[in-house]
């Protein structure tokens, strides 16, 4: 069934979420969680075969109970599904995390399965593609990609921390970071608090504000 908004309508607004085989399979939990609470948002998810296993190794969960979360769910082997065309209308997609053979694979035009399909979709109908890239360090191979897709149109995230806002938690930590990719798609949250900037003292004669 698909959300209802704070009106009662029906969402009108689609997000392709997949999961993939990186470590860190948490930056999607996360991220599905927060766009549980979003009522606009029908939220369409591709959880790749290593996902799930990392799901049961790294989170203690299972796939199934993942897709409990998610509005609508796709194998990603189905290329038939309807978010494989460019016809079926989204404000785009993210891939939280995307493993260096996911990156590789869009990069290289290769839709082989429903993920990278979605993801060509995405860049061939000037779509927002979100990528939160995990891998340390990145080699030469890895970087070209990325520069690949930015070129092509693509948003490379990673899932860098911040601590202006002093996390106590890691689930703080991944509110944040969701937080972000959220604000790539103009999704309202208050997942975290936004910088304000240091509040100025009044005795400081040393600055005189902006030039």
């Amino acid at each position: 069934m698909r959300p209802l908004s704070a009106t009662g309508e029906p969402a009108t607004r689609r997000l392709v979420v997949a999961i993939t085989g990186s470590s860190a399979p948490q930056l999607g939990l996360s991220l599905l969680g927060a766009l549980r609470s979003t009522r606009d948002v029908e939220t369409h998810l591709i959880i790749s075969e290593q996902a799930r296993q990392n799901l049961a190794l790294e989170a203690n969960t299972t796939a199934a109970d993942v897709e409990s979360h998610a509005d609508l769910v796709y194998s990603p082997h189905d290329l038939a599904a309807a978010v494989a065309s460019g016809s079926f209308q989204t404000i785009g997609m993210a891939i939280v995390p995307c493993s260096m053979k996911t990156l590789g694979t869009i990069a290289a035009g290769i839709g082989g399965d429903l993920i990278a399909r979605c993801a060509d979709v995405c860049l061939k109908e000037r779509r927002r593609l979100v990528l939160v890239t995990r891998e340390t360090p990145l080699s030469l191979i890895h970087i070209r990609n990325m520069e690949t897709l930015t070129l092509a149109g693509a948003t490379i995230l990673p899932p860098v921390p911040a601590f202006y806002h002093q996390p106590k938690t890691v689930d703080e930590l991944l509110c944040q970071i969701s937080g972000k990719i959220l604000d790539q798609f103009g999704i309202a949250h208050d997942l975290f608090q936004r910088w304000a900037g240091v509040p100025e003292s009044p005795t400081d004669t040393t600055r005189s504000g902006p030039a």
